[in-house]
């Protein structure tokens, strides 16, 4: 921090924006700040674009220019790695060292969306408890097995703040500006932003289930989150009817009224997106991800995922290498 009279301290804080960043992460963490000076009329905080090359282009298009170089932190407070999609193929070893470098220099860090892979290869996460987009949470714990990934909306452990990404970053921030600056000026950001309700960490990433899927029936839900979450050891229908106490016939009817499928059709087509995911967002091998997403067979899980996707698992690994 550095003093702009004898009675305010400015924060400072650095974005490292990686290649192919999410605008909309980058603007949910910067807008806060930008508003809080406003309605306060005095700079509460000030922030720094960091990054490999002197434009960085977003994963819309959109250029932003670099303001810093690496070598100006000495009044740095905290840095948040921007990252988005391809964040395997559009992070470096250059960029994993500087944040390595930051961390012994006591600045804070964090990340928002697949930004938090970054700080898990620089090994800043192995003792705190992190979040991440609920697309990447699979790849990030295949990867990285013993990290504590809550997926949670954000975290805030060891002055390390994690976020999903998205509009969460701006209810990260408005905790960060209610916990320095108190609960009025963090309620009156939100409302500038048309943001009535500031979420707490632990609120879910994903829509509710019954919105989602436009049902309030009990046992449906309850077998789509058995499916959800039994990926890798794949159920039965007998099982999962079993378990929310229906027939196996009432099972069947249930997906057909509601979801126009079959329960073993939706259960597979669940687990070829997490089988998508990982293809695309890390680089676990062909027959690990076919493990990991409860499949015995390689052939039969290509065949799968081409029926699916219109492409076999090597053309789509194959086709995001392409992109990158």
């Amino acid at each position: 921090m550095k003093t702009s009279d004898a009675s305010q301290l400015i924060t400072n804080i650095g974005f490292l924006l990686i290649p192919e960043f999410s605008m909309i992460s980058l603007a949910s963490l910067i807008e806060p700040l930008r508003m809080a000076n406003q309605l306060k009329g005095e700079t509460l905080y000030s922030w720094h674009i960091y990054g490999a090359e002197q434009e960085i282009y977003a994963s819309n298009g959109l250029p932003f220019s670099v303001n810093r170089t690496k070598e100006n932190t000495s009044d740095l407070d905290t840095l948040f790695v921007i990252a988005g999609t391809n964040v395997k193929d559009n992070s470096n070893a250059e960029d994993i060292r500087w944040i390595k470098d930051i961390r012994r220099q006591g600045v804070q860090l964090g990340a928002t969306s697949t930004g938090t892979t970054l700080l898990a290869q620089a090994g800043i996460l192995k003792h705190s408890r992190c979040t991440i987009h609920w697309e990447n949470l699979d790849s990030l714990l295949e990867e990285f097995p013993d990290l504590n990934v809550t997926g949670e909306l954000y975290e805030v452990d060891d002055n390390i703040y994690t976020c999903a990404g998205g509009a969460a970053g701006l209810d990260m921030m408005l905790h960060l500006i209610k916990t320095k600056y108190g609960n009025q000026l963090a309620k009156d950001v939100a409302e500038q932003f048309i943001h009535p309700k500031i979420r707490s960490s632990n609120e879910k990433q994903r829509m509710n289930l019954h919105l989602r899927y436009s049902t309030n029936n009990p046992k449906l839900l309850e077998s789509l989150k058995i499916m959800r979450n039994n990926t890798e050891e794949i159920l039965s229908c007998p099982q999962i009817s079993r378990l929310i106490g229906v027939s196996t016939r009432q099972l069947e009817r249930l997906f057909k009224e509601s979801l126009n499928t079959s329960p073993s059709a939706y259960y597979l087509r669940i687990r070829l997106e997490k089988a998508h995911n990982l293809l695309t967002q890390s680089n676990l091998s062909i027959l690990h991800i076919s493990t990991a997403c409860g499949f015995s067979s390689s052939s039969y899980f290509a065949r799968c995922y081409k029926n699916q996707y219109k492409n076999s698992p090597n053309e789509q690994r194959k086709k995001t290498n392409n992109k990158s």
